[in-house]
């Protein structure tokens, strides 16, 4: 089969569909990726990175057309919305004139922003080809519950882009159950939407803690590690609280692997609180490399904002935190939490209640080790069932057999 995938985001920056595409293309199926100059997550161009190109590629056997585009820069106001549209606009233009071929699908990732979806859209028009688009994140909603967006018309305008874009969809594969409701809300038929999750990289898989380990330092004591994005929506003030609540228990080590917009306020946080001994945050690192930091933990921590819209979600590290046999605390309302307790893996506590988070964090240093390890090999046998790599790269086959040859 034939498939241009559309993605703002792609290798070297570190997204899931990086190894959706190489799964795919380890099928036999003939790829194409039009994407943009990588700049994530620093917000400039990445290295071997100029605004001359490269904008043509090979990544693994697959082809990849780059568009040009206005870099992230803080990731803030004007400068991020640039960067989206300026994304959209060039996509559509290069993609035009350097996707010539015939495709059978267009497979659209989106993590955020919704603008993918233009040239998504355009390609589909001039090229008859149906369209199958991942959503990731929910718009407007997600625009509202950051805080990105309180203007009421701006948040309406951002609607009517979207219903548009989901119009032109011959599927709209939501990577959480809970998405199916906002998704109809948005018009989109019932029919046309498809439960997709998230998988995770092979090379997410259990490491024993006692491998040789050549990281950083680690404090030792009981460590609580939450891995990813320091950003608005990931709560990171209940952690502190939490921490705080926690600070005369002094076995208890809070490791934070990541960084983001927050990760400054973390810092200076920790500071006021005289909180050094207790958080230690040791910065981004190359997602490969994530195991072996999980190994070195007791337990992950996965943590979202209190809103209905994160309460729909499933944060994608639960799936890699589930893949390495980790047991879980999942500070988060809904579907992430549900799913982590449904394993058999760890615990939920309300989403924002740092005191529930303090307790659950001693009730699980209380725990034995047997404990801890069979919370984690349930959560291990539950993404086998659920979430593991090559099952979903069938079902996502089916998807496209189902659908490709019957035009919109």
């Amino acid at each position: 089969m034939r498939i241009l995938v559309i993605s703002q985001y792609f290798w070297p920056e570190d997204f899931r569909i990086n190894d959706l595409v190489r799964g795919l293309s380890e099928r036999g199926h003939k790829i194409t990726v039009l994407t943009g100059l990588p700049n994530y997550p620093k917000g400039q161009l990445a290295p071997g990175y100029r605004w001359h190109g490269p904008y043509a590629e090979n990544y693994e056997g697959v082809k990849v057309v780059r568009a040009p585009l206005v870099t992230r820069g803080a990731s803030k106001g004007a400068r991020l919305l640039l960067n989206y549209i300026s994304f959209a606009i060039s996509a559509s233009l290069v993609g035009l004139l350097r996707c010539r071929e015939d495709y059978d699908a267009i497979f659209v990732y989106e993590p955020s922003p919704i603008t993918v979806g233009v040239p998504a859209r355009v390609m589909s028009w001039f090229k008859r080809t149906p369209v199958f688009f991942w959503v990731q994140d929910l718009w407007p909603e997600s625009l509202s519950a950051t805080g990105a967006v309180k203007n009421e018309k701006v948040l309406g305008a951002v609607g009517a882009l979207v219903r548009w874009v989901y119009r032109g969809c011959k599927v709209v594969l939501a990577q959480s159950e809970g998405f199916r409701k906002p998704l109809m809300t948005m018009q989109v038929p019932d029919e046309r939407i498809v439960y997709f999750p998230n998988s995770a990289e092979a090379f997410y898989k259990p490491v024993p803690r006692g491998t040789s380990w050549s990281g950083q330092a680690l404090p030792d004591g009981f460590r609580v590690m939450f891995a990813g994005n320091m950003g608005a929506a990931q709560s990171l003030d209940t952690i502190v609280e939490a921490a705080d609540i926690l600070r005369n228990e002094k076995t208890i080590k809070w490791i934070i692997v990541g960084d983001g917009r927050q990760r400054e306020w973390v810092q200076n946080e920790v500071v006021r609180r005289g909180l050094q001994e207790a958080i230690h945050l040791m910065g981004r690192h190359p997602v490969h490399t994530m195991p072996s930091w999980f190994a070195q933990a007791d337990v992950m921590l996965a943590s979202l904002s209190r809103d209905p819209i994160f309460a729909m979600t499933i944060p994608a590290k639960i799936q890699s935190y589930l893949a390495c046999a980790k047991p879980i605390i999942a500070a988060l309302d809904g579907e992430g939490a549900r799913i982590v307790e449904e394993a058999g893996a760890g615990v939920g506590v309300p989403a924002e209640n740092a005191r529930a988070l303090a307790d659950a964090v001693l009730a699980m240093s209380r725990k034995s080790p047997d404990e801890l390890r069979q919370m984690g090999e349930s959560g291990l046998d539950y993404f086998n069932g659920e979430f593991e790599r090559e099952l979903l790269l069938d079902k996502l086959e089916a998807v496209f057999e189902k659908h490709v040859g019957k035009r919109q």
